[in-house]
């Protein structure tokens, strides 16, 4: 039944009622982050306008606006909504959850995305500690966003991978396989072939690729030296912008493993080294703070800023191993701890060799 009218420039069409979209996968999920729908740097906009049927009586904004704008994602429809590109019979709505009645009109604005702005080349100095036509690995400075995501449409690891290789642009993130949080340093692998990209994937899936991580948590460490936590990671329910351990019966999440092994300490830190089993959001950070071993500068998951010091999470991707994906050959790679670390194992009274 056609339920709503929708006047283009080519005069009034009707669209088949909405329906609610397939929940999106963990990349559908990010490529939706990229449709940013306020940007002020508006080139053209296009307007649609429908009336609501009568079979979209009672129906939620944002359920109407997936039939009047069927090419567009419901989360970027929601973005729109909030920001004040919509019109109910002449005045803006900044909820998605309104309900509509019979003979209302909508109005929306489908503004310029940023993505075409977030996929720019945008030179970088990056260290690169291997390369060849098939992979390179980068060794990532704390503050570098890997992927373009709101808040950071450019100066990103992708900005730089695209201007150092113009076969980047062919490859699904530039080739991108895994990522580091922001504040985290250290080892990454990335494609340059489609064919090691995909193997990449597999191989993470997995678990045939190594990664260790060196990691400074507060207080004296307790239990045995090696240590594994097997839990695992969901949204918190009481913080949804932060993570943490999950009953899975009770709560959304994915299994996380993390193996956790003293290398020193003393009264107030430890030093660890720490081993994905797993690649879950915040993983490690989670897991420290559920063992009651938040790390250090880690505010988001209980740990403690250094005055004058350390203010970014004490994570380190210090080793990464793996066969190549095309050749087989073994490689691996250790990126020294960075200066900021050093002197924060320092300030606590520790050290490290490698």
């Amino acid at each position: 039944m056609r339920d709503i009218l929708l006047k283009t420039g080519r005069g009034i069409i009707s669209a088949p009622p909405s329906e609610d979209p397939p929940p999106p996968s963990s990349e559908d999920a990010d490529d939706a982050a990229l449709d940013d729908p306020s940007d002020p740097a508006a080139a053209e906009v296009e307007q649609r306008e429908a009336v609501v049927g009568i079979d979209q009586h009672n129906a939620r904004l944002d359920r109407a606006l997936a039939a009047v704008v069927p090419e567009f994602s419901r989360s970027y429809l929601q973005q729109l909504v909030a920001a004040d590109a919509v019109t109910v019979n002449g005045r803006t709505v900044t909820k998605p959850s309104t309900r509509l009645r019979v003979g209302d009109t909508l109005v929306v604005e489908l503004r310029p995305t940023q993505q075409r702005l977030a996929f720019l080349p945008q030179p970088m100095d990056l260290a690169v500690v291997y390369e060849d036509a098939h992979l390179r690995v980068i060794d990532k400075p704390a503050g570098l966003v890997v992927h373009p995501a709101p808040g950071n449409w450019s100066g990103t690891l992708l900005n730089g991978l695209l201007a150092r290789d113009t076969d980047a642009a062919a490859l699904p993130r530039a080739g991108i396989v895994h990522r580091l949080d922001k504040d985290t340093s250290g080892l990454m692998v990335v494609a340059r072939s489609r064919e090691a990209m995909d193997a990449l994937v597999r191989m993470i899936a997995a678990r045939e690729v190594s990664r260790q991580y060196l990691a400074l948590a507060h207080r004296a460490w307790t239990g045995p030296r090696i240590r594994r936590v097997d839990a695992a990671i969901g949204r918190d329910p009481r913080q949804r912008l932060r993570m943490a351990v999950v009953d899975l019966e009770r709560h959304p999440g994915k299994t996380a493993m993390t193996d956790f092994e003293r290398l020193g300490g003393n009264d107030t830190a430890s030093l660890l080294r720490c081993t994905l089993h797993t690649g879950r959001t915040h993983q490690i950070r989670v897991h420290a703070a559920h063992i009651g071993h938040p790390l250090l500068a880690d505010a988001l998951y209980g740990g403690t800023p250094q005055p004058d010091g350390l203010q970014r999470q004490a994570l380190h991707a210090e080793r990464l191993a793996f066969a190549h994906p095309v050749t087989g050959e073994a490689l691996a790679f250790v990126s020294p701890l960075p200066h900021d670390l050093t002197a924060a194992l320092a300030s606590v009274g520790l050290g490290y060799n490698g």
